[in-house]
């Protein structure tokens, strides 16, 4: 598979392996297995049977600490679903240059979206969403969940790279007159697509992958409703977690500006699982249209 990023380390086990060795001996010798499908922007290593270790290919931390290593552990007693939680951070050194995670492991399989029941999972990930909405948000830091009017100059330009498709840039400018959250700041997880569901049993059994975390606009976990590929599956879900509509909107200005994002960036060479999901989420957002 071609690279998804020019900029990217290849992560390879052998550096994981003197990483360990330099800096956590106790498990330098546990089994190591590389956790496929890859991330987009971290490799992720099962590290024993109980632990997992996690790397920026790109961007990663120069500085120790960080708002997983903080928040994790409380917010997993107060979701419904699991989550990892940090349990070590290893610093720069054998060559890699960045602070990486040893986080706890969390069985389950990820798996395509046609592989699970679609409204099953719409009301687990409503449940979950919900949950953490919940979660008191003094001291939370800022997540991905800005306006959506603070995203318009990087869609602008993947529109552009797109080719300045009309039907597409309509649909944005209609998002950017929705009126924007005037609410409390709520917790989002920010980064709910499949590649991030862990699933066991047929369910969606963990939320993986908290980097994009914090709080803001609750919109910005609602666009999952689009990622489930159904209009069946997104109401499902809106009936699990009532919505009021400005929210609802906001939600799919959210999944359109994602769908773009990630069909202007990648191609089916470079992250082909990505791609195929940004097309479904388009095709459902576009069916809506007037």
């Amino acid at each position: 598979m071609a690279r998804m990023h020019a900029d990217e380390l290849v992560i390879e086990d052998e550096l994981v392996r003197r990483l360990l060795a330099d800096q956590f001996p106790e498990w330098a010798d546990l089994p190591l297995r590389r956790v496929e499908p890859v991330g987009t922007d971290n490799a992720i290593f099962r590290l024993g049977d109980g632990l997992s270790v996690r790397l920026a290919r790109r961007h990663g931390s120069t500085r120790p600490g960080g708002k997983e290593l903080e928040w994790l552990p409380r917010l997993r007693p107060l979701v419904p679903l699991e989550i990892p939680v940090p349990v070590a951070q290893g610093a720069p050194g054998a060559g890699y240059p960045w602070f990486w995670d040893v986080h706890s492991w969390v069985e389950g399989e990820t798996r395509p979206m046609g592989a699970i029941d679609a409204i099953r999972a719409a009301r687990d990930l409503a449940a979950f969403v919900g949950a953490l909405q919940r979660v008191a948000p003094a001291g939370a830091p800022q997540g991905r969940g800005v306006p959506l009017a603070a995203r318009d100059e990087q869609v602008r330009a993947w529109l552009g790279q797109l080719g300045g498709d009309p039907v597409l840039t309509e649909e944005w400018d209609r998002a950017l007159r929705i009126p924007p959250w005037e609410g409390p700041l709520v917790w989002h997880h920010g980064d709910l697509d499949v590649r991030n569901w862990l699933v066991r049993d047929g369910r969606i059994c963990g939320v993986i992958d908290w980097g994009c975390t914090g709080v803001g606009d609750p919109a910005c976990d609602v666009m999952v409703a689009w990622k489930l590929h159904s209009g069946e599956a997104r109401d499902a879900f809106r009936e699990a977690l009532p919505t009021d509509d400005a929210t609802w909107a906001r939600a799919r200005g959210w999944a359109l500006s994602q769908a773009i994002g990630a069909l202007a960036y990648y191609t089916p060479q470079s992250n082909p699982t990505l791609y195929r999901e940004a097309e479904a989420w388009l095709e459902l957002v576009l069916s809506e249209r007037d």
